[in-house]
């Protein structure tokens, strides 16, 4: 049995009463996924993926391909069943409660806030490498790196970051249509370095394959799993979305494997080309990425390795004698990578909407700009945080932390479709989830195998942030939900009783 639930229809008929304006088909929300998932996991972090796993990454992105693949069809089913904003954290509150979702929400906070910060961190990387190489430019370290990463503030990334939160202000269809333009600059890039990779790949440079073993493909599938992050930030937009029955699971799976194929392409060609063994100590250990020994032997061998990189593409083609199209891919990334910091705070955004709508958050944050039709007062204030995560730490912590809050909303999705094919079999399911009994399964497993191949500093990270949110539901958010006081028909729901219809609010 579970807490207090908001039935579906009254999550329907509330959404009904303070909506988003629907102005987003099909493309647009492929696009959005695209936009949302290909970015800093390809372009920055197949480097720190080759330094834990060698060749073996490629194993690594099959891995974390599958476990986002079967999270997907569990989200296409919830999101086309409950075409509304919020999420995981909507279906949750639906299926499992208020204080499960209350919980997820809490984590989506760290897969969507930090995730941004995250890109944006790593695009402030690719514009300083790309300054750097094209005129001769040499950015003092102190304003490009966080305190945590060797520097004081990384300018650039808080520059981004207020420059996406500004578009966001302006409206839904106008960040949508910037969106669209910066994904095909993005697969254009993508489309070049493969063209010119493939070709000239040498299967000597897949040796050895797993250098560190199974335990570092595990890592580095843990690490970057973050590449296939937000792909699930277009359920986020189901409130403003046409036909969202039809339309939602064409946007989260035809973007999730749009985006597989491309990582697989892009991954030999990098690995094929220059290879990517680990740097190694004098004891013939791999050192940690983002650490300063790795940094000093880096160094040492002027950079000569793609782990070192900051700019793994566009380093690749330089080596393999394109310096120009190197260059123009180093440009497409600084251009184009904003669109994910950019799906990354519209999913934040949307999230806090709901949650205030449902008052478990100041109503305040829940209101819409009469002229641009958005979130304005918590897009304004996501938009700060980003800013401030993405001045003061490294992409890698970032983008580990943004790992597990993911995770644990995945693996609760993937929960609420089993549970809610027993409690409302009757309902009406545009798009059902092939194999539901398996699928969501291999979704939990894959969730949960992944977390704790993460590092132990941010399993601890996440525990910690768990813990906050439940003093801060218990505080405040608890006595103030609409549910709890009432304003909402509730009724406990238990896994045997059959469905309770409630009259729209």
């Amino acid at each position: 049995m579970f807490g207090r639930v908001k039935p579906l229809d009254a999550i329907l008929a509330t959404a009904e009463k303070k909506s988003l304006h629907r102005s987003l088909g099909a493309f647009q929300l492929t696009m959005l996924g695209i936009g949302a998932v290909i970015g800093t996991g390809i372009f920055v972090l197949t480097a720190e993926a080759a330094q834990k796993a060698g060749p073996g990454m490629m194993l690594s992105f099959v891995i974390a391909g599958f476990v986002c693949g079967v999270a997907a069809l569990c989200y296409a089913e919830m999101a086309a069943m409950v075409p509304v904003s919020g999420s995981a954290y909507t279906y949750s509150y639906a299926v499992m409660g208020e204080t499960v979702a209350w919980m997820v929400g809490w984590a989506l906070i760290l897969e969507y806030a930090i995730a941004a910060g995250a890109v944006s961190v790593g695009w402030s990387g690719y514009f300083v490498g790309w300054l750097n190489s094209s005129f001769g430019m040499n950015i003092p370290l102190d304003f490009v790196r966080g305190p945590f990463d060797g520097g004081v503030i990384n300018i650039p990334a808080m520059l981004i970051a207020a420059a996406v939160t500004a578009l966001l202000i302006k409206g839904t269809k106008e960040s949508a249509t910037v969106n669209a333009v910066l994904v095909g600059i993005k697969i254009l890039a993508l489309v070049m370095f493969v063209v010119l990779t493939i070709p000239v790949i040498s299967s000597g440079q897949f040796k050895p394959f797993a250098p560190l073993g199974f335990a570092g493909i595990s890592s580095a599938a843990a690490s970057i799993f973050f590449a296939y992050v937000g792909f699930d930030a277009v359920s986020t937009a189901a409130e403003e979305t046409r036909n969202p029955q039809r339309n939602m699971p064409i946007g989260l799976i035809g973007s999730l494997g749009i985006c597989t194929i491309f990582y697989m392409l892009v991954a030999s060609g990098v690995i094929g080309t220059v290879g990517a063994q680990p740097v190694l100590d004098a004891n013939g250990v791999a050192l940690s990425p983002g650490t300063p020994e790795l940094s000093q032997a880096c160094a040492a061998i002027h950079e000569n390795a793609v782990v070192c990189s900051k700019e793994a593409l566009a380093w690749t083609l330089r080596q393999v004698g394109y310096p120009m199209v190197g260059w123009l891919v180093g440009a497409a990334a600084i251009i184009a990578l904003p669109s994910v910091i950019l799906m990354m705070m519209f999913g934040q955004t949307r999230i806090f909407f709901v949650m205030s709508r449902d008052g478990l958050l100041p109503e305040f944050f829940s209101k819409v700009h009469p002229r641009f039709h958005t979130p304005h007062v918590i897009t304004l204030l996501t938009g700060l945080f980003v800013t401030l995560f993405a001045a003061f730490f490294p992409v890698g912590l970032l983008a580990d932390v943004s790992n597990s809050g993911t995770l644990f909303a995945f693996a609760a999705v993937s929960i609420a479709v089993m549970v809610l094919r027993k409690t409302d079999p009757t309902r009406k399911r545009p798009f059902r989830t092939p194999g539901v009994m398996l699928t969501a399964p291999l979704a939990i497993a894959g969730c949960i195998y992944l977390f704790f191949s993460l590092s132990f500093q941010t399993i601890s990270l996440f525990v910690g942030w768990a813990i906050l949110g439940l003093l801060v539901y218990y505080t405040y958010s608890r006595s103030r939900s609409h549910v709890g006081r009432g304003l909402i028909e509730t009724h406990e729901v238990d896994a045997d009783a059959p469905p309770q219809p409630v009259p729209p609010v």
